[in-house]
């Protein structure tokens, strides 16, 4: 790197050296711009050195005031890195400015506007304007003074001349260095230690010490950078070298800041997730991620735009680029963009958590994430499935985990032999079941006898469960089932399962299976008019005072 400093520092000296071939060694030329500039630059370079002659380029009434004006000017001018191409200085004698149309040329427009030469009587000089500002400028880049660094050493040490750099320089170098290396240590240690101290005071979060260590790092460059700043022009150094050195903060102060926020992230989000587990909804565990990545997302673009504004990119230029080209990349992104809304209406929305179980579309699993762009379900094979969540948001979408109640519905097959007073106790204990288990819930049921089957007489079961998930769910059916089977094992019901029967009409001896039908229609009808009696009798005294048709 420093030899690469070297190279530029003889390439800017050389085009002083060709551009000063123009000037006499003991002439000032003020004629124009370009040769006013280049006498107070090459009168004050290091084997050209005579501030007498760089003095007659700043309109001031004292000499020995002028003398000291243009080396502030010019130590300024290096500690800011601002490299004066003498290319693009203007030649013409009677230079007017395009914006204040006068004969007057401004240097840095935009990061020293007072700095200007003026034409006055022919001739081509910093103005007075200019020659007042010099020393509240100078304050400002060198608040600690220009001379403090260099005269820490002798001058028959500290002036000797090693490569484009003095003796005191190179030293003074290697003391940054190692100071800010010190710093940088101490510092992260410190910063470590004042957030261990601050969560234990106020037991706001818990942060890992991994995710500490990756925020106090970056935190400690950027307080290094931020006081670097103000002591780095002490080193005085070359333009050459200097533009680059500048550059360099000026990068890396927003880079190390963003760097930080960009850690201090994570350190939120540890804590959005501890907030988030205190609550029953699972969404917003969901949310956490999301709203982690979005962050850090946004940190990068601002931090991004700062570092290209310092390095004096012209931002809205390359905003407005964007911008257009966003409306071509909106257009083939459709399909992204659909799915970045349709995630936020879910969100809005909220038509499952994090844990429910759902269908749609053939689809039948739990719920795992919900991204930015799609959603995840664990299918009961297993599986994994990932729906766009700009297709999710229109589908009929059928949420079993916010059932308040779960349906067990069934039917109990009875064999045909069962008399009808076992079947009345054996309904009667159905009830007393569902009456008595934890689980169930008890405002409504349905268990009747309800179908006369092919090879059964059917009973409904049909019941709800008060449960929070699927596991509990099969456990109390698991119950409810096993206390149903224990109470017909103890009445003695049978279960009908599908049989053929094979019936022989005669056997030889016998008398025959076939059934023998009493045909006597007076006797029949008899019959039945005493069992309708029955019936409507035994209704009548269940249900008083509803009388009879």
């Amino acid at each position: 790197m420093l030899r690469s400093f070297t190279v530029l520092m003889f390439i800017y000296l050389a085009s002083l050296t060709v551009h000063a071939q123009s000037l006499a060694n003991d002439s000032v030329n003020l004629r124009s711009p370009y040769n006013t500039i280049l006498s107070h630059l090459h009168f004050l370079q290091y084997d050209t050195y005579q501030p007498e002659l760089a003095a007659k380029t700043i309109r001031a009434e004292d000499t020995e005031e002028a003398q000291l004006l243009a080396i502030k000017l010019k130590q300024v001018l290096d500690a800011k890195g601002l490299y004066i191409d003498l290319e693009t200085l203007p030649k013409d004698p009677d230079y007017i400015d395009s914006i204040t149309k006068l004969h007057r040329y401004i240097l840095f427009p935009a990061i020293l506007p007072d700095v200007y030469v003026e034409r006055i009587d022919g001739q081509w000089q910093y103005s007075r304007r200019t020659a007042n500002a010099i020393p509240g400028i100078h304050s400002q880049v060198f608040p600690f003074g220009s001379d403090l660094l260099m005269n820490l050493f002798p001058p028959s040490f500290g002036q000797r001349q090693v490569g484009v750099l003095k003796l005191w320089q190179i030293v003074g170098v290697f003391l940054f260095v190692v100071l800010i290396v010190v710093l940088h240590g101490l510092l992260s240690i410190f910063l470590q230690w004042t957030i261990l101290r601050f969560e234990k005071r106020f037991n706001q979060f818990k942060s890992s010490a991994k995710t500490l260590k990756k925020t106090a790092r970056p935190l400690s460059l950027f307080l290094i950078t931020i006081m670097v700043i103000p002591f780095e022009p002490m080193l005085q150094l070359p333009v050459g070298i200097s533009r680059w050195v500048v550059l360099a903060i000026k990068a890396l102060t927003p880079f190390f800041l963003t760097l930080t926020l960009y850690r201090a992230v994570d350190i939120l989000g540890e804590y959005l997730s501890r907030l988030a587990e205190r609550t029953e909804n699972k969404l917003d565990d969901q949310l956490v991620p999301l709203v982690r990545k979005a962050l850090k997302v946004f940190v990068i673009i601002i931090g991004g735009i700062y570092i290209l504004q310092n390095l004096d990119f012209n931002v809205t230029a390359l905003i407005a680029g964007i911008s257009v080209g966003g409306i071509a990349l909106a257009l083939a992104a459709q399909d992204t963009l659909k799915n970045f809304f349709g995630s936020l209406m879910i969100f809005l929305d909220k038509p499952f958590h994090i844990g429910d179980w759902i269908n749609f579309s053939g689809v039948d699993g739990m719920v795992e994430e919900v991204g930015f762009r799609a959603t995840r379900v664990r299918t009961f094979h297993n599986s994994m499935v990932y729906v766009p969540n700009g297709k999710l948001a229109d589908m009929t979408i059928d949420n079993y985990g916010l059932r308040m109640y779960r349906r067990f519905s069934t039917k109990l097959a009875l064999t045909y032999d069962t008399p009808t007073p076992l079947i009345q106790a054996f309904v009667d204990g159905l009830k007393e079941i569902v009456r008595n288990h934890p689980k169930t819930r008890k405002d409504y049921y349905e268990i009747h006898l309800n179908d006369l089957n092919s090879h059964s007489i059917d009973i409904m079961f049909y019941i709800f469960f008060h449960v929070p998930s699927w596991s509990e769910e099969l456990k109390a059916r698991h119950e409810v089932i096993a206390a149903v089977i224990d109470l017909a094992q103890t009445l003695g019901v049978r279960f009908a399962f599908p049989t053929q029967t094979i019936h022989v009409e005669d056997l030889p001896g016998q008398k025959g299976l076939n059934p023998v039908y009493d045909t006597e229609l007076e006797r029949m009808q008899q019959k039945t008019d005493d069992f309708v009696k029955k019936y409507k009798a035994r209704y009548v005294e269940e249900a008083p005072g509803m009388g009879s048709e």
